[in-house]
């Protein structure tokens, strides 16, 4: 479902079933040490997804590493971004020369647990939840986009960015979000990304084109 959201500049690929998600490179199983069954899992399915991702760009099948942030390390001239939650893993990446970042992520179409959303979301935000339309659970949904907004920033400024760093704005008529980013980085002030609410997922992408 997630290639509903990108641009044609980006390839994706997800699984639902951990039973197809294929195994990890020695490399990349050396980043696990003893990390239990379902993040060995989820890590090989993301993993998995991503060459096949990775494949519709003719990249020959190789270790995709972890960053000082536990971030992907993407092949040269390539930028991307992983995801996965129960039942679901995905990929996406695009050459660097067309695609400035990547950021996506999927989450269970559920309530945040109690207290979660007074940490990640600001007075605005949560303002919004009291008048937005029923039937979704777009405090779930603002998380995922936060997530989204962090994986694509992160790569172009190798900065931490906290969850009160974002106010995310959601248009649920057209299935689209923006973020506005509170901090001192003048290069990067904001995102737009896409919606999906289907199969008893929440998923968000931001895919910024280059000009």
């Amino acid at each position: 479902m997630i290639e509903r959201l990108l641009p044609p500049q980006v390839a994706s690929s997800a699984l639902r079933d951990d039973d197809l998600a294929g195994r990890l490179l020695p490399e990349e199983a050396a980043l696990l040490g003893r990390a239990c069954g379902e993040r060995q899992r989820e890590f090989t399915a993301g993993r998995h997804c991503a060459r096949q991702a990775l494949s519709r760009f003719g990249v020959e099948p190789g270790p995709i590493l972890r960053g000082p942030r536990r971030e992907p390390v993407w092949p040269a001239e390539i930028v991307g971004s992983i995801t996965h939650c129960r039942g679901y893993r995905a990929a996406a990446v695009g050459r660097a020369t067309e695609v400035k970042t990547i950021g996506i992520d999927a989450e269970p179409h559920e309530p945040l647990p109690a207290g979660v959303a007074n940490y990640v979301l600001g007075d605005a935000e949560r303002a919004w939840l009291t008048r937005a339309p029923a039937g979704i659970h777009w405090d779930r949904l603002m998380f995922s986009a936060k997530e989204s907004v962090y994986k694509a920033w992160f790569p172009l400024t190798g900065k931490w960015l906290g969850f009160d760093d974002a106010i995310v704005s959601v248009d649920p008529d057209t299935g689209t979000f923006a973020a506005e980013l509170l901090t001192a980085c003048r290069s990067v002030t904001g995102f737009s990304g896409r919606f999906l609410v289907a199969d008893g997922l929440v998923l968000t992408a931001i895919a910024e084109l280059r000009a």
